[in-house]
């Protein structure tokens, strides 16, 4: 195990490369109704109109509005970033196993800067669905960071290492969405497409991270530590992507007791089915208020950014401070509050109730997946810990690789109001799972 200095300097550099990679990442979010609209009115003769083409039947039978196209489509293509995403990263990690982490998080990374350079060439839609199905490959760089700082860290030190990670995603979410819509809205008073600006903006941040990772990134795993088959890492990844073994927490079958195994299937279902949900209406959002309110992609910016300083404080000032006895009912707590939430932003025709609704999900966000994965780290010996946090993980990306497509497709077959009302009342679900077992849970605690 590392020294107490190098343990710094490694988790230094990982939490600098994730806030290059993330403030790249999250400068689209905002932008993504927006650049769904140029597509709809410039990609004549291209994907765009040869889809809507194929579901204008249907969408003449329904009564679809043609703005919900953009959602449908939108929903699609989020879907299949997280599907590439979930697949490849159990994948590329195994690899790292046998390889070490700096050769194929150079790799990762150099795949991300391929889908911005693609991204910042896009002028028709084929091609915008090119670098997201590239960037979804190559996102495995979250994963090798999580390794990361489970090859340098000591067990009982391993949650200042993840708390950095933590605090990369909150700044990453806090500021990418605004530079984003900045940059697109200084960029609309300039020549050619308006996205142009932010992609090029990405493909900086992520030039620089290649840099920074290639020459301050000391190799993390000793060739000494590293797996030694191939083959034996892969076949393991590929339980990791195989729905059925997840669900079972198939890799600790047999090496852990039956009973932790239970209680982590119960807390695998309750996970997925909160972020199966929520990740699908958490998708459509910017969607509802690009539709609803006529949000520019500076407004969601603002939007993403009040989000985000109410989940910071939040996990900052009192999440983390949360004793380990009170972990299941603070998780119940904010299982509860997400589906009022939802249905206040769908039932929202004015901004205070919408903000309201902003407001509860913010709080909800902030607790939730915290509390869930905290939960899930009792179970399990420390020697199969890794595996157990890999499965419930995994199932958690799994969960965002479907949400957004069926969210999507009841937003443009049924419209926002009843998709979201539906969506909050269906989050009662996993509340419900979690409270059914919080009194088993609180005894293993």
């Amino acid at each position: 195990m590392a020294t107490k200095s190098s343990q710094n300097a490694t988790g230094y550099v990982v939490f600098i490369s994730l806030l290059f990679d993330l403030l790249a990442f999250t400068m689209i979010l905002p932008l993504f109704p927006s650049l769904l609209d140029y597509y709809k009115q410039n990609d004549s003769g291209g994907l765009y109109q040869w889809l809507e083409q194929h579901i204008s039947v249907f969408q003449k039978t329904i009564g679809v509005p043609d703005k919900f196209n953009g959602v449908l489509f939108g929903g699609i293509l989020g879907s299949l970033f997280s599907f590439l995403q979930f697949a490849s990263s159990p994948i590329l990690g195994g690899i790292s196993d046998v390889y070490g982490r700096k050769p194929v998080m150079i790799i990762c990374l150099v795949g991300i800067l391929s889908s911005y350079i693609i991204w910042s060439k896009a002028t028709t839609f084929s091609l915008f669905v090119w670098s997201r199905i590239i960037g979804g490959l190559s996102k495995g760089n979250v994963s090798l960071s999580m390794a990361i700082v489970t090859d340098v860290y000591v067990p009982e030190k391993r949650g200042r290492g993840m708390a950095m990670i933590g605090i990369a995603f909150s700044v990453g979410f806090v500021f990418g969405p605004m530079i984003g819509a900045g940059y697109a809205k200084w960029s609309h008073g300039q020549e050619g497409a308006w996205f142009v600006q932010p992609a090029l903006l990405a493909v900086v941040l992520t030039i620089i991270n290649i840099i920074f990772v290639t020459f301050t990134f000391n190799e993390s795993l000793p060739k000494k530590n590293r797996a030694s088959s191939v083959a034996g890492k892969l076949s393991e990844a590929f339980t990791y992507i195989n729905v059925i073994d997840l669900f079972k927490f198939k890799l600790l079958d047999g090496v852990v007791p039956s009973e932790d195994v239970k209680k982590l299937r119960t807390l695998g279902t309750v996970y997925f089915t909160y972020l199966f949900l929520y990740s699908g209406l958490e998708f459509t959002l910017t969607f509802l208020t690009h539709n609803k309110f006529g949000y520019t992609s500076m407004q969601q910016g603002w939007m993403f950014f009040g989000i985000g300083i109410t989940m910071a404080i939040l996990q900052g000032g009192w999440v983390r401070r949360i004793p380990p006895a009170r972990t299941a009912k603070t998780a119940t707590l904010g299982l509860l509050l997400i589906s009022p939430s939802f249905i206040c932003v769908g039932m929202a025709e004015s901004p205070p109730l919408f903000i309201f609704g902003l407001f509860l999900y913010a709080v909800s966000t902030s607790i939730v997946v915290p509390c869930m994965t905290t939960l899930a780290s009792h179970y399990g010996s420390n020697s199969h810990k890794g595996k157990a946090m890999g499965t419930f993980r995994s199932l958690g990306a799994l969960a965002r690789a479907v949400g957004p497509v069926f969210a999507s497709i009841l937003y443009w077959s049924i419209g926002p109001r009843i998709t979201y009302c539906i969506g909050g009342i269906l989050l009662l679900l996993p509340w419900f799972l979690l409270k059914k077992t919080l009194k088993d849970i609180k005894e293993k605690i």
